[in-house]
């Protein structure tokens, strides 16, 4: 599995540099949401912009990485969906499960908005 990774002190962008997100692929990429989450990390960018296609194993590992950062009280946040990616996620009806924005700058200000958001909240208690 192609990837790069660019950690920052908020979040981690991740971008997948694979055309496909299948079941060659899917449980690597499980594996590194889950590293990724163990290490500490809460808030995870993906970026798709390079696949062209997913089956469902890859909409699984999608699946995977919102579980692990919504348990660690964080954000997974897709972003860069091609036509055939985003259809197939409105048909399985993730769209309404999964956060997707679509550029990576507008998913960075969205976590920096939610972490705001989670210092506020705490300030208020």
């Amino acid at each position: 599995m192609k990837f790069t990774v660019d950690k920052h002190e908020k979040y981690i962008l991740l971008k997948l540099n694979e055309s496909k997100l299948n079941s060659l692929i899917s449980p690597q990429l499980k594996s590194e949401l889950i590293l990724m989450n163990t290490e500490g990390q809460r808030n995870i960018i993906f970026d798709l912009s390079q696949v062209k296609f997913a089956d469902s194993s890859g909409l699984s590992s999608l699946l995977v990485g919102h579980r692990l950062c919504k348990n660690a009280s964080g954000t997974f946040i897709l972003t860069g969906l091609n036509d055939a990616v985003a259809r197939l996620v409105t048909i399985s009806q993730l769209d309404n499960v999964l956060t997707i924005v679509p550029t990576p700058e507008e998913a960075i200000d969205l976590v920096f908005m939610e972490e705001i958001e989670k210092e506020l909240k705490k300030e208020a208690k």
